[in-house]
């Protein structure tokens, strides 16, 4: 089975300085595009369009034959974009599981499911709601695998090799 290009899998290879930068990368790269949309002044619709464009092109990339990371890392970017307060709410919700339970994957899969609920908490509901929505839904499908393997007591914690 090929790995995915995500900080995680980097971080099983043992090179923490290349997790790094990849996390850092692809946080950066959903950050700058909703910044750079948003400074050039388009409108909230193109925005949540340029936010999802960008988290689906991580997800399914032209160049790696539409094979791509879960798209943890950029949904981070594009949130801290999007509104720094649940940006860092999310991050701080993944932070936190991650440490607490060691499961990156469960880490993922509260933070997003929570993304959407810190959204209408901070701004109440409108069309960004619907942007994080479906950008947290999708990190729920695509960890649907982890979601079965922590069921069954089989998913590798932070800092262990891939089962």
């Amino acid at each position: 089975m090929a790995r995915q290009p995500g900080a995680t899998n980097v971080l099983r290879s043992g090179n923490k300085k290349a997790a790094l930068f990849t996390l850092i990368g692809d946080a950066l790269k959903g950050w700058l595009a909703v910044f750079v949309a948003q400074k050039m002044g388009f409108s909230d619709n193109v925005i949540g369009l340029v936010a999802l464009a960008v988290f689906f092109g991580h997800l399914f990339p032209i160049f790696l034959k539409f094979k791509g990371g879960k798209g943890v890392a950029t949904a981070a970017g594009v949130l801290l974009a999007l509104d720094p307060m649940v940006g860092l709410a999310v991050m701080g919700t993944w932070l936190f599981v991650a440490y607490a339970s060691r499961y990156s994957s469960l880490a993922a899969l509260l933070a997003a499911a929570l993304a959407p609920v810190y959204t209408i908490f901070f701004n109440g509901s409108n069309g960004q709601t619907l942007v994080i929505s479906v950008i947290s839904l999708t990190l729920i499908i695509k960890h649907w695998q982890n979601l079965q393997r922590l069921l069954a007591g089989q998913e590798s914690k932070i800092g262990n090799k891939k089962k």
